[in-house]
């Protein structure tokens, strides 16, 4: 089994275990569920903005412990101060050390568009996304098949959250493009064995039509390589761990923005 079979099948065991304990009328009944969620296309588009999607993430499978220190709120309100156009926060617990908790806290600090990082699998992540504070919910073309996709974010449509699509390759995105999705990101890592190759999203950039907002994940670690990805096509750009590693990555998200 790969890393990611082996999260799928954790998750499907979390799920199970999350509607056990907390039933989706009880989840619709939350205070957060009601808001109106921030627009991600007008957020990564708005000229005041950098269109990075910056993230919070203290570890993973393939780094371990990145960042055991920096709080939730300090990290993502020193990247909202510093112009990012959205903020990612990670709450896969087993893998990332992340929680829901994390995604509530990082609401309370916000003032624009939260993406719930997760690898959803069934419509109930969706509406837990929702109630916790989220107003993008992540969909992973490696770990999902075409219908589930369109599935689950017409389902998250109904609730008025923005959908990202994940895709790695060629294949994963001809089969997962829907009119419920807002937009589409290539991760240049690949979930299977985790190498990182910018060459995906400048593979891919031209074959995703322009009617959605395209975003380039993982591997972006020079302010440089955003003005090629610019160049090239995308709109946004997801970073996370270039940030997360430092000692302060609120100052570190402020330092590589000046140099863009």
């Amino acid at each position: 089994m790969t890393i990611l079979d082996k999260i799928v099948v954790r998750k499907k065991e979390e799920v199970a275990e999350a509607k056990a304990n907390v039933s989706l009328e009880e989840l619709q009944k939350m205070p957060l569920f009601s808001r109106t969620c921030y627009n991600l296309k007008e957020s990564v588009l708005n000229p005041d903005k950098t269109g990075i999607i910056a993230e919070y993430k203290r570890a993973s499978p393939s780094k371990g412990l990145i960042n055991g220190t920096s709080t939730v709120q300090e990290v993502v309100k020193g990247y909202q101060d510093a112009g990012a156009s959205a903020i990612s926060v990670l709450t896969d617990k087993d893998f990332f050390q992340g929680s829901l908790d994390d995604l509530t806290a990082a609401r309370e600090v916000l003032q624009i568009p939260l993406l719930r990082k997760e690898f959803i699998v069934d419509e109930y992540q969706i509406a837990e996304a929702k109630a916790f504070g989220a107003d993008i919910i992540l969909l992973i073309a490696a770990c999902l098949y075409s219908k589930e996709i369109e599935t689950l974010s017409k389902y998250a449509k109904t609730l008025g959250l923005n959908v990202l699509l994940e895709v790695h390759n060629e294949e994963e995105l001809n089969r997962s493009i829907f009119n419920s999705i807002d937009a589409i990101g290539v991760n240049n890592r690949n979930l299977k064995d985790f190498i990182v190759s910018l060459d995906h999203s400048y593979d891919l950039v031209n074959k995703i039509p322009s009617t959605f907002v395209k975003v380039s994940e993982s591997g972006i670690s020079d302010p440089d390589t955003i003005k090629d990805l610019k160049k090239a096509g995308f709109n946004a750009f997801l970073i996370g761990e270039n940030f997360m590693k430092t000692e302060n990555p609120a100052e570190a998200i402020k330092e590589f923005v000046e140099k863009i």
